[in-house]
């Protein structure tokens, strides 16, 4: 599978990228630093670029099997809807060069449409993430909008709790209702599995450790 990577010199985009080479993908990375990305391959094209800035979205599709975006960027996300105009502008872009699997991470205190967190999550939200409010704006305009007018396309959105850069805690599932606090190797290697599950096309789950609360 050819993926286009979308914040992969970010903390969990770094481990996704190591681990779809691993796999035997090939992988197509846009940075803003490219210097940044870690990872060296056969299969690794680095295109510099920004999401907040001009891109030529038809050549970086050109190819591709997949699209996924792991950006986060808390400053920009508190006055501007960043990635809900960036995905404004990749799903046309996508339909025009028949790609059709995407995966969109999300932060596990961003809402699913229509939904409203449970309230532990919204608690948390309310206080200790306070100063990421912005961003989990941000995350559920892109979900509204994936929801609303982009079902022709196989998109998926993980909501992950992502805590450090600590070692595997084991394996991650996806959970209608409950998020577990993971890793960031282990959020990227449940992206991963995800880009692949047909059984997660349309939705907006968290994930959760299998020893945890079930679905």
């Amino acid at each position: 599978m050819q993926i286009l990577v979308f914040g992969a010199t970010g903390q969990t985009g770094q481990h996704f990228v190591r681990l779809a080479l691993a796999a035997g993908h090939s992988v197509r990375a846009v940075a803003r630093t490219p210097s940044k990305l870690t990872t060296t391959h056969a299969d690794l094209d680095v295109v510099e670029g920004s999401v907040a800035g001009p891109l030529d979205l038809d050549a970086l599709l050109d190819g591709v099997d997949a699209v996924v975006s792991m950006l986060g960027d808390r400053q920009a996300q508190e006055t501007r809807m960043v990635y809900t105009e960036f995905v404004r502008r990749l799903v046309p872009a996508m339909r025009q060069q028949g790609v059709r699997r995407f995966l969109y991470q999300a932060g596990g205190l961003s809402a699913k449409p229509g939904k409203r967190l449970p309230i532990p999550l919204r608690m948390v939200r309310r206080t200790i993430a306070k100063s990421f409010d912005g961003q989990h704006r941000d995350n559920e305009a892109v979900m509204q909008y994936l929801d609303a007018e982009a079902r022709d396309l196989q998109w998926v959105v993980h909501r992950a709790g992502i805590g450090s850069d600590g070692p595997s805690k084991g394996r991650l599932r996806r959970s209608s209702w409950w998020i577990s606090i993971g890793t960031f190797v282990d959020c990227a290697e449940y992206s991963l599995r995800l880009l692949d599950d047909d059984d997660a096309v349309h939705t907006c789950d968290g994930s959760a450790y299998a020893r945890g609360r079930r679905s």
